[in-house]
């Protein structure tokens, strides 16, 4: 029996328990594993800050200690009686013993209490450029007392050099274990050249402490542009290569940067930071490994919890599905009987619990069913009652061409042509009005229509009112909602020519502006003032709420609006008038044709 097949032998609450406990162990292995890597995060942010911090203080002390020695070096250069002794030696002159104690006296002591004074110094020694000089320590020395330094050469220049031995006496002792830093000045006088050297000596412990300090599982060095490596205490061969192999593509950047690693099963910390006053990278590493291997610890003993909790859990949820289904079973058999088709069944309240939530939602569907039901046997009623009276519209519309055109033939009969071309034009006119379109209708249907509604309204009027169209062949192929651009014709008529009561002419003008084109339609009237065109507009947008009555803008307005649902906000009419001259109202729609090819006047003629 395969694992399918026990699966669907399982009763009903087990198969619950089992998939409520696959979900609850999925969810704790998502939230367990989040939990861990938020930890696993905090413990590298919480160090990558500690380092950070403590790079930082680091970078301060040293540059305090630079500013001391460049403060030093600089109070040196400025001793004039100094520079004098040594321009002195150059030029071969020999001070007289008086001179020398007063020399000695006030400029060497005072230089010796400055280094006295000063705990961070080791050291301020000038150098003369030749033996000539006479010695007075701690200060003032031969430059063959240079020459036995590490770091001297013939052409100096000013540097600092790392971690070299004193060998200024020639001592028998031991040599002194703590190693130097120092910066080196050479003395240039405008005459003579350089006339002597300034060593501003500083212990290596005191001018880079963090090389030297013993803290587990950290580790420094300091690495100079010239790619010369100094680990301070940290000579183990093991701890070397580490640093080394950490410090490879170290960027040199003076704002401190730290990340974190991983290299052979370690997790570490690099920081460092760029001396650019000494030309050196301080490189600070630190193992974290234990943090992490502890986090591990904790995430296996947090594993252990979680599956005595899942344990629990399976049995409280067992005990909760055996609960459920006696409820469930209820909505069962009620759920059978409304399949045989008994709508009116309800499932009686079973609490409020999901079970009972569930009772009260079907409750809720059947009673929407029913109603679904009723307005749908509503709507095919009303459905039918439409299709009638379209009928009966139909029947009534044909009625009235039938006799339109029986009297049209009674005129032409007594030679009445006028009445008989006034009876053509109105049926048009209400062929057109009547006849049911779907969709959109095309420009020149509407001029038709325009065309037979101004021949009816001159019969009324003692003047006339011609119409001018200047309007390309594809522009009357577009098209338009119907009862669009009449709405326009008989606005400008009755609020703009009808009180001048004289022979007048509307222009129709189509421009083809890219993909859209505008059609103009301009009045010779009495024109409109800017406060009556923005009432107009506000009016024709929905801001003012029009009503019935003459100059209501009601039908501009619904010319927009079914503009914008057909074609979408950016179309529409515009306006511009000019009080006692002309109102212009501008339409604009999107360039679509119709039947390709298709002439205006051939679309006329199968029209008629």
């Amino acid at each position: 029996m395969n694992f399918k097949q026990r699966l669907n032998r399982l009763k009903l609450n087990s198969k619950f328990t089992l998939v409520m406990v696959l979900l609850a162990v999925i969810l704790i292995i998502v939230m367990g594993g989040l939990l861990f890597h938020n930890m696993n995060e905090n413990v590298i942010d919480e160090n990558i800050s500690y380092m950070q911090h403590t790079m930082e203080r680091n970078k301060d002390n040293i540059t305090r200690n630079i500013d001391s020695v460049n403060m030093t070096t600089q109070f040196v250069l400025s001793d004039d009686a100094l520079l004098e002794v040594l321009n002195c030696s150059v030029d071969g002159n020999h001070l007289s013993t008086k001179e020398l104690l007063e020399f000695y006296n006030e400029n060497i002591s005072s230089l010796e209490k400055l280094v006295n004074n000063n705990m961070l110094l080791y050291g301020v020694r000038v150098y003369a450029s030749n033996d000539l000089v006479q010695e007075m320590m701690p200060i003032l020395y031969k430059n063959s007392r240079m020459q036995k330094m590490d770091w001297a050469k013939e052409d100096m220049e000013t540097t600092w050099e790392y971690a070299y031995q004193d060998k200024l006496f020639d001592l028998n002792e031991k040599v002194e274990k703590n190693k130097i830093v120092s910066l080196i000045t050479p003395i240039d006088d405008f005459v003579n050249g350089q006339i002597g050297v300034i060593e501003t000596a500083v212990s290596m412990s005191d001018m880079f402490p963090v090389l030297y300090e013993e803290i587990e599982n950290e580790w420094s060095c300091l690495i100079t542009d010239e790619g010369e490596l100094y680990l301070g205490n940290y000579d183990e061969e093991e701890t070397a290569e580490l640093i080394t192999n950490e410090i490879q593509g170290i960027e040199k950047s003076e704002t401190v940067l730290t990340e974190y690693k991983r290299r052979d099963g370690m997790h570490l910390i690099v920081s460092s930071v760029y001396i650019k006053e000494m030309g050196c990278t301080l490189v600070s590493v630190q193992d974290i490994s234990n943090s992490v291997r502890q986090l591990y610890q904790l995430g296996l003993s947090l594993i252990g919890v979680m599956i005595l909790l899942v344990i629990g859990l399976a049995v409280i949820i067992n005990t909760i599905v055996k609960h459920l289904l006696k409820e469930f079973y209820i909505i069962i058999n009620s759920i059978r009987n409304i399949q045989k088709g008994d709508l009116s069944v309800r499932i009686p309240e079973s609490g409020s619990d999901e079970m009972g939530e569930l009772g009260r939602q079907i409750n809720i569907m059947l009673n929407r069913i029913e109603q679904l039901m009723k307005e749908s046997i509503d709507r095919e009623v009303l459905v039918k009652n439409s299709e009638i009276r379209a009928l009966q519209n139909q029947i009534n519309a044909h009625f009235i061409y039938n006799v339109l055109e029986s009297i049209k033939m009674m005129a032409e009969i007594d030679e009445e042509y006028a009445i008989s071309d006034a009876i053509t034009s109105l049926g048009k006119l209400l062929r057109y009005s009547m006849r049911w379109v779907s969709g959109n209708v095309r420009v020149y249907e509407e001029v038709e229509y325009i065309k037979d509604y101004l021949a009816l309204l001159n019969l009324r009027f003692d003047y006339e009112i011609y119409l001018s169209l200047n309007m390309p062949e594809i522009i009357m192929q577009q098209e338009i909602p119907k009862m669009s651009l009449q709405p326009i014709i008989e606005n400008a008529i009755y609020h703009g020519i009808e009180e001048l009561a004289e022979d007048t002419t509307i222009y129709m003008k189509g421009i083809i502006e890219g993909e859209d084109c505008v059609i103009e339609i301009t009045d010779a009237g009495k024109g409109m003032t800017e406060e009556e065109i923005q009432v107009l507009e506000k009016k024709i947008a929905g801001e003012i709420e029009t009503s019935g009555g003459s100059g209501n803008g009601i039908g501009l307005k619904n010319v927009q609006d079914r503009i914008h649902i057909s074609f979408g906000e950016r179309y529409g009419m515009s306006f511009a008038s000019k009080i006692g001259c002309f109102t212009k109202v501008s339409v604009r729609i999107p360039m679509r044709f119709g039947q390709k090819g298709e002439s205006y006047e051939n679309s006329i003629d199968r029209r008629r």
